[in-house]
């Protein structure tokens, strides 16, 4: 696979707590020159990063992130406002204890509702797949399909595991519709890279894919 059409499917993501303005600014330049689909940052970066980028490249931000766990209410908050601020994409977290007891129909309503606060931008579905069954990823493929988001991520990369081949292949087995795979969390380089896009996923959330390509590049 081409590096560049690599390339125009990563999220170039920086997300530490300890992020500063300097280093979004610097994913912000890296993103920009490699060509990415977005970089994806804090939430309280996004307006300053909308203006520095001056449309050369989208913007990507996290709500309810990393637990998942904040009321509807909260989420719709977040949405909306990074929206104002210049977000073009939304990476939201589940409620992962609803997912726990079952209430998929809960789920299926806090997605609806979220996507309704993103006003028409991409919507993005981590359902943290480190902490799931098989049965329970299969089911929330479904239930992200019906909700009328955009993708469907495999995971934050703050719990203890990220994309796997198996949970590609495995996604790619069971949504349905329009519904996309963003596959993130521990992708080693441009080897694991080619892997999960040719399982299906179409979009990756890393910041490993830039650094290799600078690491590979001649003096």
């Amino acid at each position: 696979m081409d590096i560049r059409d690599i390339l125009s499917r990563v999220d170039h993501t920086l997300l530490a707590p300890t992020a500063t303005w300097e280093q979004i600014k610097n994913l912000c330049d890296e993103g920009i020159q490699y060509g990415c689909a977005s970089v994806c940052i804090p939430p309280c970066y996004v307006k300053a990063a909308k203006d520095y980028v001056d449309s050369q490249i989208k913007i990507c931000t996290v709500i309810g992130f990393p637990n998942g766990y904040n009321t509807t209410e909260v989420k719709c908050f977040e949405a909306r406002q990074a929206v104002e601020n210049g977000a073009d994409e939304i990476d939201m977290v589940i409620n992962l204890g609803l997912l726990k007891e079952g209430k998929y129909a809960e789920l299926e309503e806090e997605i609806k509702a979220v996507k309704s606060a993103c006003c028409g931008k991409l919507l993005k579905v981590i359902i943290e797949t480190c902490l799931l069954t098989d049965e329970e990823k299969i089911m929330m493929c479904r239930v992200v399909s019906e909700s009328g988001a955009d993708f469907i991520k495999t995971s934050t990369g703050f719990s203890g595991g990220g994309a796997t081949a198996h949970d590609i292949a495995l996604f790619a087995a069971n949504v349905s519709g329009n519904l996309q795979i963003k596959a993130a969390g521990g992708i080693a380089g441009i080897e694991d890279a080619e892997t999960l896009l040719g399982l299906g996923a179409t979009r990756l959330g890393t910041s490993r894919i830039v650094k290799a390509v600078k690491a590979n590049k001649p003096d």
